[in-house]
């Protein structure tokens, strides 16, 4: 580490959507900021690679659709093209059920997330029980019950007995979108609009640069980074609460604080983009879209931007995600195109690239699409975060009041804390002033 000592007014830790949504708004705001990202590049969980076929593919976050309107008005603001998901035909569930009845247990294991989501949560006859306890005690069918588990490790990325009740109707109750979640991608991928955020920060954003302690008081806070040092009044932590756990603060966190960060864990998810010379689950009148219900948390949909670009996308989540974990890259492929070839038939085989992004432990993220609360008593958690330890102030999509574990989510929660962040600036030059 060199001696270099930067001062600024706000500091703000990570470079994902909530960093760069935060520093956005203090820009606009007048109040000088530096952006920290570990990372080589912007983006947090959103990432886009190039293929073996040289194609730009998004291995990150990626989905978006009309229900999430911060997203969708950044897509339309900067020039981003809309991929419309392809969704017409037979969704195929496996192991294989007619349509008629692959149709009705969708439609009972949506009911099932109703049924959960109209529970209270804070319902003392719910108090303890993890998702999986909870599902037991239904009154579904086998078939109904597994697509709802499938649907849970899928989206969430733990196993359902891990995840509270409570947190996560909480959790889902905030994912309010009426249409399919999946409804659009962006031509240019989700990390092209990162990138075109970023741009606009200039030298205020510092790419490898990551925090490595931060020390904090009432005359304000000094990071100690990879490259050096910077003194602020205050500091963003824009992390996922159980990344945030890991920084070395100094003095430590008040022990309510340190708890709270504590109790959450990071999922796991394997991404992969399967490319084919053609569409051909169309031409059977398929839509792409296959859940497995004896392989909880593997789902497949549509990926095609158009004729000349034919795929699908394989999501591998929660503890299913950790078993592929360990088959290593080979294995893991031959595992992806027999499970293909299993739901589509023998043209599966016809593989012209398969790229496979394993988050499952990544170092900077954690490893999902979101951290979850896994200690059924942590009811404070998120409200204690969110209340930070000025000059101390946390903020990811985890925390948002709307879309958790989304962009969508993550723009909010970043707006949402350098509004803070400005009021809490402005209230000290004013008291400064008035002082004087």
């Amino acid at each position: 580490m060199n001696d270099k000592t930067e001062r600024t007014d706000v500091v703000i830790v990570g470079a994902g959507f909530t960093g760069l949504s935060a520093a956005l708004e203090l820009k606009q705001a007048g109040i000088d900021f530096v952006l920290l990202e570990a990372r080589d590049r912007v983006g947090g969980r959103v990432e886009a690679v190039r293929n073996e076929l040289g194609e730009l593919i998004d291995s990150g976050g990626q989905f978006l659709c009309v229900d999430m309107p911060e997203v969708m008005a950044l897509a339309k603001a900067h020039g981003k093209t809309l991929v419309e998901t392809y969704v017409d035909g037979e969704f195929i569930t496996h192991p294989s059920l007619t349509p008629a009845r692959a149709e009705r247990t969708y439609h009972a294991s949506m009911a099932i997330r109703e049924r959960m989501n109209s529970t209270d949560p804070d319902d003392p006859a719910i108090a303890g029980l993890t998702v999986a306890a909870w599902l037991e005690q239904q009154h579904d069918t086998a078939d109904t019950k597994a697509a709802f588990r499938s649907l849970v490790e899928g989206l969430w990325c733990l196993a359902a007995d891990k995840v509270p009740l409570w947190y996560l109707i909480d959790n889902d109750r905030r994912i309010t979108n009426e249409v399919f979640e999946l409804q659009y991608f962006l031509r240019e991928t989700m990390q092209s609009l990162a990138e075109d955020l970023a741009g606009e920060l200039g030298d205020r954003l510092r790419l490898n640069e990551a925090a490595t302690r931060i020390e904090h008081g009432s005359q304000g806070v000094r990071i100690a980074t990879t490259a050096g040092a910077v003194e602020a009044r205050e500091v963003l932590i824009a992390l996922p609460p159980a990344t945030a756990a890991k920084l070395e603060f100094s003095p430590a966190l008040p022990d309510a604080l340190a708890n709270a960060l504590t109790v959450w864990e990071s999922g796991a998810v394997i991404k992969m983009l399967v490319r084919y010379g053609k569409p051909f689950w169309r031409e059977r009148g398929l839509s792409g879209m296959v859940m497995w219900r004896d392989l909880p948390g593997l789902f497949v949909c549509d990926g095609s931007k158009d004729s000349d670009h034919a795929a699908v996308i394989v999501f591998v989540g929660g503890p299913l995600a950790q078993r592929w974990h360990a088959l290593g890259d080979a294995a893991l492929q031959a595992e992806v195109t027999a499970r293909l070839v299993d739901a589509f038939g023998p043209a599966a085989n016809d593989v012209l690239d398969l790229s496979a992004r394993d988050w499952t432990n990544d170092r900077w993220s954690g490893g999902a699409y979101s951290d979850l609360i896994v200690d059924v008593t942590a009811r404070d958690a998120e409200r204690t975060i969110l209340a930070g330890a000025p000059p101390l102030h946390f903020a990811s999509s985890e925390l948002s009041p709307s879309f958790p574990g989304y962009v969508e989510g993550a723009i909010v929660a970043g707006r949402i804390a350098a509004g803070k962040a400005i009021a809490d600036f402005q209230s000290a030059i004013a008291t400064n002033a008035s002082g004087s």
